[in-house]
């Protein structure tokens, strides 16, 4: 991961990271954690920035398919 934060970058995140940002927000907001990632999403979508866009999208994604695993497990 760069240091650096540069706009015109580009942001597409790994898998890994995917996680990991998906872990953060369940640890930090729970049941609402797909929605702040939504929120994310929409946000950069607004600003026109599709490719921040597209990776918040994923991070809410992978949330709501970790929610569906824990509710099949009970």
């Amino acid at each position: 991961m760069s240091l650096h934060w540069h706009p015109d970058e580009d942001v597409t995140p790994t898998p890994r990271e995917v996680d990991n940002m998906a872990s953060v927000l369940e640890g930090q907001h729970g049941l609402h954690a797909a929605d702040v990632a939504e929120f994310f999403s929409s946000f950069h979508s607004h600003k026109g920035d599709a490719g921040r866009c597209w990776a918040w999208a994923g991070v809410a994604e992978k949330v709501r398919q970790r929610t569906r695993q824990r509710l099949q497990q009970n």
